[in-house]
């Protein structure tokens, strides 16, 4: 982990709002919901790791 973020009490409660609606989703099936999060989670990583690739190409190519 990069880094830890600290939430005041109005984020916390948005957060806590979005995670029950993401539950819910699931029909209240916590471990469904987080094993969906993590899918998720790797395929956007997947797509930044691809850009951030592209990105870094790109300056590489300025450099020269």
């Amino acid at each position: 982990m990069d880094h830890i973020v600290t939430l005041d009490s109005r984020q916390e409660a948005a957060l806590q709002a979005i995670a029950d609606r993401f539950i819910a989703r699931y029909k209240g099936d916590a471990v469904r919901a987080i094993k969906e999060m993590i899918v998720l989670n790797g395929l956007l990583q997947e797509r930044l790791d691809a850009v951030e690739g592209i990105a870094a190409g790109d300056a590489l190519g300025a450099q020269r």
